[in-house]
């Protein structure tokens, strides 16, 4: 899961780079407004795409893992209705 978003986050950091790069290289000479336009849509695409490659997935376990203190661990673990081994 780890692999997929951190494609996905360099797919669209790399799609801001090059409408920021088209923007002002090719597109400006013909029409300014739609180069601002094109700006905008690539000012969004970093929270974004920070968002995707943080989120956690179905697979991440986090909510379950041990903190590494035992009291507190069975302190969580009777609350939850767990068995401790």
């Amino acid at each position: 899961m780890y692999a997929r978003r951190r494609r996905l986050y360099f797919a669209m950091m790399g799609t801001c780079v090059v409408l920021f790069v088209l923007a002002w290289g090719v597109v400006r000479l013909w029409s300014v407004p739609v180069a601002v336009g094109m700006c905008v849509v690539a000012m969004v695409i970093p929270p974004l795409a920070a968002m995707v490659a943080n989120r956690r997935g179905p697979d991440d376990r986090w909510w379950d893992d041990p903190s590494g203190d035992p009291q507190s661990d069975e302190w969580w673990d009777e609350l939850d209705g767990k068995k401790r081994r």
